[in-house]
């Protein structure tokens, strides 16, 4: 592979990440819709695999949210995990949770904590709470200096007021109110062992700031996007590939989760998980380049074989990552 140039930084890194092979892989039941409902958001974070930010203008429609709710109830689909951009910034976002809950769909809400305390906003909380959705909030450390410098400044101090909001609701305190905070590197390493880091969260966010959660999840940065771009521009991008591939295990395959996971983007087009939607790797079959989500309502995707590259190895690496957090600890 051909080592990219500082001039590359922008460019799309699909061709170097497609230049590597990996493992073959089959789709099983489909038990969780994840939905991008756009890429607005209120922050610009380096680690960001979307590339989201306030002047982004992608947001689905109330035609494709309504098609979502049909697809949860033809395949009587478990888990609806929404995400952004900052997806409470979707206008429909209120209505998408309000009809997944009352299907009796479990509702995941990849939050980042300082929508919270956006202006119009202020209820957002309470929200969450009254329709119990599992909140999956962004917290890459625990230190402040490591936060701001990752996803702006300021950010850690609303993000700590954030989680002692919901912990107020009852947030990481009573069992049908989960709270589970993410963590991402600073930069094109390996993330640490999850178990021992989530102890280390739970000491200092609890000593410090009072704060409670339920789990941490480890989650090891993909080379696409803003982050794959930064990578190239520093000269970085071969050696962060090669150190997933060194570190790939094979017992992590099993665990992946686009086996049981489909990504929905905006427009309703699928992908098999959502680095391949910002590749745009589009879920395919047979004569069909582009599988969107109406096809669903007829079609089973159960069995159909994966789109992969070699960002894949990000989700293999070591202890492994998935939307859940590390893979080997998980099976543990």
């Amino acid at each position: 592979m051909a080592a990219p140039t500082k001039d590359d930084a922008m460019r799309d890194t699909l061709p170097l990440l497609d230049a590597i092979p990996f493992p073959a892989l089959t789709r099983g039941r489909l038990d969780t819709l994840q939905v991008n409902v756009g890429y607005r958001c209120n922050q610009s974070c380096v680690h960001c695999h979307v590339n989201a930010g306030p002047n982004r203008t992608e947001a689905m429609s109330g035609d494709v949210a309504d098609l979502v709710l049909a697809v949860l109830a033809r395949r009587s689909i478990a888990t609806l995990d929404i995400t952004g951009g900052a997806p409470e910034l979707n206008p429909h976002f209120r209505r998408l949770v309000r009809g997944a809950r009352a299907l009796g769909v479990q509702v995941m809400d990849r939050c980042n904590l300082t929508i919270l305390s956006e202006p119009g906003q202020e209820d957002l909380a309470d929200f969450l709470a009254s329709e119990r959705v599992e909140i999956v909030a962004s917290m890459p450390c625990y230190l402040i200096d490591n936060v701001d410098r990752q996803r702006g400044k300021g950010v850690f101090d609303r993000s700590i007021a954030g989680l002692k909001r919901l912990n107020a609701l009852g947030y990481g305190r009573d069992a049908g109110l989960v709270l589970n905070l993410v963590y991402n590197p600073q930069g094109p390493s390996l993330p640490p062992p999850q178990a021992a880091l989530e102890a280390d969260y739970r000491r200092i966010l609890g000593e410090q700031h009072g704060v409670v959660f339920d789990n941490l999840f480890v989650l090891a940065n993909m080379p696409v996007q803003r982050f794959g771009s930064m990578l190239v521009s520093k000269d970085e991008f071969e050696s962060y590939l090669q150190l997933l591939q060194d570190a790939h295990l094979d017992a992590n395959l099993a665990g992946v989760m686009c086996r049981n996971l489909v990504s929905v983007d905006w427009r309703g087009f699928l992908y098999d998980c959502d680095f391949n939607q910002m590749l745009d790797l589009p879920l395919a079959r047979g004569a069909k380049p582009r599988l969107h989500l109406s096809d669903l309502l007829t079609d089973a995707i159960d069995g159909n074989s994966i789109r992969v590259a070699g960002h894949c190895f990000g989700c293999t690496a070591g202890q492994g990552s998935s939307c859940g957090g590390a893979l080997k600890e998980a099976a543990e």
